[in-house]
């Protein structure tokens, strides 16, 4: 078994609870943050960890905290972006439904160490039950001195407020989020001024996600050094991987990024093997958003070297040949799955929560949605193929935000990789509009493992 520093007592009965997680050894970096160190010490024990942002971005999370002004008399705040809505990732909403408490742990420490004395919680419009469950915790955490006035004597303040989205994908990025919580239509911001300057209320503001809030707890317990042992590289800790598709065993598990991308889809500690006997094809292995990749360069880098379950290794390559760990939503495709399909469903994602600020992103994502379609029932040209290749090439990097680079990333990979499958759909209209055709034989020997 791999080491746990997230997920060791999540199914502790009644862990959910103060009491119980009080009793296991909750709330101790609470007390050795505010009582034996100062904010400095700690946004610096983070820096030493190597923790990177769990969200997607990977950008080391102590530089992160480094960045905010500290402009005399002005207020400061932490902002826990809890809007998991990319298509694939379902770790943080695991988080927060068994162990709440380990979150608000870290928002506790975190919030010292920035010095937020209002901190929120934006939780995504879907996960309405997950917001009674924070919000009993935050109670509990505030009946027994953790939160609140003069918290266990030390003179700091903290309250935190859970708000719930509703239901934008958009949001998830972290000005769109600041631009919501303010009571405003979710588009996001032009950057600069960056949010560690300007964020809510135009004042200096750090948004983590759900993951990278409650790594602080362990970094704090362990200290910066004995954190960036786990793991390899710039790949230190621990990282939830959402696992889901073709696999026997879908879920939620923790690594520690020295296993193989094969170790990882094959061994009963994790997702079991490819589900119904059938064989790899391919796998999007950060959440929706990040290039797929066909087995054999899911298990190989191009250079043959074997891929591993992180940062460095699963970026390798670049996206010519390799992907990216993104949120670590890990979508594992079979034999019989359908390439254009998948993409036209995924194009159709993008086009519905594209805000429609950016001119390439909000006509381009429509654009690359007719096409899809057309190809996808038997109705799509050879040209069809370049054009789609063209388009997303006009999206990315020229928007605002991520979301125009999340929709032309897919449809990228999915030609680079499987060009052979769009011409197929081109080639025999009739089969691909009566579903009913076996793309078995797209599963190329050099695509599956032995």
């Amino acid at each position: 078994m791999g080491v746990k520093l997230l997920l060791e007592k999540a199914h502790v009965p009644g862990i959910r609870y103060f009491e119980t997680y009080r009793k296991e050894g909750g709330y101790r970096a609470v007390e050795k943050a505010l009582k034996q160190m100062d904010p400095a010490s700690i946004v610096e024990e983070v820096k030493k960890s190597g923790l990177r942002g769990r969200g997607g971005a990977g950008f080391p999370a102590g530089m992160k905290w480094s960045f905010i002004a500290k402009p005399e008399g002005v207020p400061r705040h932490l902002v826990c972006n809890a809007d998991e809505s990319e298509p694939g990732t379902f770790k943080d909403r695991y988080l927060m439904e068994f162990i709440p408490h380990l979150l608000i742990e870290g928002l506790i420490v975190s919030s010292f160490a920035l010095g937020s004395n209002d901190t929120y919680i934006y939780i995504r419009g879907e996960y309405a039950w997950i917001v009674d469950i924070l919000e009993q915790a935050i109670e509990e955490a505030k009946a027994n001195g953790f939160l609140g006035k003069n918290i266990l004597g030390t003179g700091f303040d903290c309250n935190i407020y859970v708000q719930r989205g509703a239901g934008a994908y958009i949001c998830g990025e972290e000005t769109a989020l600041i631009e919501s919580l303010e009571g405003k239509r979710g588009n996001p911001r032009i950057k600069p001024p960056f949010p560690a300057i300007e964020g809510l209320w135009r004042r200096p503001t750090v948004v983590n996600n759900v993951e990278t809030l409650a790594a602080v707890v362990p970094i704090i317990n362990m200290g910066g050094d004995e954190y960036a042992k786990i793991g390899v590289g710039r790949s230190t800790g621990t990282k939830l991987i959402s696992a889901c598709g073709n696999i026997n065993k879908p879920g939620v598990y923790e690594i520690d990024m020295t296993i193989s991308v094969e170790e990882f889809i094959y061994s009963d500690e994790y997702c079991g093997g490819i589900a119904n006997g059938k064989r790899l094809k391919a796998c999007i292995p950060g959440g929706s958003s990040v290039p797929i990749l066909p087995a054999n360069l899911l298990l190989k880098t191009a250079k043959g070297e074997t891929r591993y379950m992180n940062y460095e290794s699963l970026s390798d390559g670049g996206f010519a040949t390799g992907s990216m760990m993104g949120s670590g939503g890990f979508i594992v495709l079979d034999e019989d799955q359908c390439i254009v399909k998948n993409t036209y469903t995924l194009a159709r994602f993008y086009r519905h929560e594209s805000c429609g600020q950016c001119s390439p992103c909000r006509e381009g994502t429509g654009w690359m949605e007719k096409i899809l379609k057309n190809i996808d029932t038997g109705k799509g040209k050879m040209s069809d193929i370049d054009l789609l290749w063209d388009i997303q090439r006009k999206i990315e990097g020229n928007t605002i935000c991520p979301l125009g680079d999340a929709a032309a990333w897919p449809v990228a990979a999915a030609i680079r990789h499987f060009r052979d499958e769009f011409e197929w759909h081109v080639n025999h209209p009739e089969e691909a509009q009566k579903r009913n055709y076996g793309l078995a034989h797209y599963a190329d020997p050099i695509h599956v493992p032995a």
